[in-house]
Formats: C-alpha cells, structure tokens, sequence
C-alpha cells in the first residue's frame, strides 16, 4: 500500500484524486496539506508542512506554484518521491525542482492523461513529416478559474515539437500589437478561459491547401487523478532521479 501525503487537498483536484483512491488497493491518502484546512474525507489535513504529523511514502502534489518550495524542502527532509502535477512555475522553482531530483525521486508532468501524453507522441510524429513545410499552431481550452496560462500542457506539448524540429521555434504568446506576417521559426500558443472547460488542447498543423489538427478533450477530472496515482505508485521506493 502507498500512503500519500496529498497537496492541494481542498482543491478540485484534491478531491478527484480521494475519490479516485478509495478505488484502489494500492494507494491510500493518509494525509493533507491545504492553508484553508479543507479537504474531502476524514484523512487529517494540515495548514503547512511543519505541522504535519503523518508518515506518507509519496507526495502528490495538485497545489499551486506558491507552496513548491517548503513543500520540495519537506520532500528533501523526509526523503520522499514527489509526483508534481502543479503547473505555472517560475524558472528557478523549475531549477529547484530538477536540483531535489539529485536527492530525491521526482515525477513531473504538465499533465497526467494517457490521452495526452499520446497526443504529444503523435505531434511529434507529424512533426517530422510536416513541420518544415506547415506552420504549427496550439490552442489550449480551460476553465474559468484556472490561473496560469498557458497552461503546462501545452508548453508541454510545444516542448516536445520543439525537439523534434531541426531548429529550435520561437514561442508567441500574443499578436495582437504586431502588424506583420508570421514567421517561420515560431510556434503559436493560445489560451481560452471559460465556463467548467476540464481540459481541451489542439495541434494545429496549417499548410498549402491543407490543415492537420490532433486533439484531445479531457471530459473529467478524474483520468488526472487516475494518472496520479498510478505514478504515486509506481514511484513508492524509487532512487533519486527525474522520472
């Protein structure tokens, strides 16, 4: 049995991931970490990570930016993988990030869907065939609450065709003050904030004569939190490293 210190626990996703434990045999919130002192479920839940009493095998983290570096200073204490599913870092949290993995395991992903992670191997695939020739745009759909934009999977996404292609594209976030053409070396990245959206992300390959679009639309909270602990999981006694 894992036991997983949860994150975020009175958020959404919080939630989604108690629910989806109560399913399973191999994973168990034993406790979690939330200011507001919230949570879904009887596990005790603590306002930060000094006070926090409970032993746990892995940290799942579904918080935000703001609590990345106590809860990367308690993972580093305590010698606990760390499964991040935040999104929105600055460049020195992702710098820390990567620095903890020398001691610690780190599970780090923009987002937990197979789908998703499909649909990047996919992009990447029509990347080789198409990317010298078709402009390449994404477009990200979410709800009207979530705060960081774009979100992390598409920078996931446009990362991973980024490396496919021979020269590595500028990333162009908004055109609304420029009058001129696009540009070759540039990858397009666009965001929609509305309603309860869960998750939409689209590839759009734009050529002569011609658009090839890979998208994925995430119906339910619940498949992230599926993919979180079976990472939680999977990464229970794993060595120092990024996985």
């Amino acid at each position: 049995m894992t036991r997983i210190l949860l994150v975020g626990c009175g958020g959404a996703m919080g939630a989604n991931v108690y629910r989806s434990s109560l399913e399973r045999e191999d994973c168990e919130v034993v406790a979690g970490i939330d200011p507001r002192m919230i949570r879904e479920g009887d596990y005790p839940v603590f306002a930060t990570f000094a006070d926090c009493t409970v032993e746990a095998d892995v940290i799942v983290d579904f918080s935000s930016p703001a609590v990345t570096n106590d809860m990367l200073a308690y993972a580093l204490e305590k010698k606990l993988p760390v499964i991040v599913c935040s999104t929105g870092h600055d460049e020195a949290q992702l710098a820390a990030i990567k620095a903890a993995s020398e001691q610690i395991a780190m599970f780090r992903s923009g987002n937990m869907s197979l789908g998703i992670n499909l649909l990047i191997n996919l992009a990447k695939k029509a990347t080789e065939v198409l990317g010298a020739s078709f402009d390449i745009e994404i477009v990200e759909q979410h709800h009207h609450r979530k705060v960081d934009a774009p979100s992390g999977t598409a920078l996931m996404i446009a990362d991973a065709i980024s490396d496919t292609l021979d020269t590595r594209p500028r990333y162009e976030y908004d055109r609304h003050s420029k009058r001129m053409k696009r540009s070759k070396d540039e990858i397009g990245i666009h965001s929609v904030r509305g309603g309860t959206i869960v998750g939409v992300h689209e590839v759009i390959f734009a050529g002569q004569d011609e658009v090839v679009t890979i998208s994925h639309n995430a119906q339910s909270r619940a498949l992230f939190a599926t993919g979180a602990l079976s990472a939680a999981a999977f990464m229970k006694g794993k060595t120092s490293g990024m996985y």
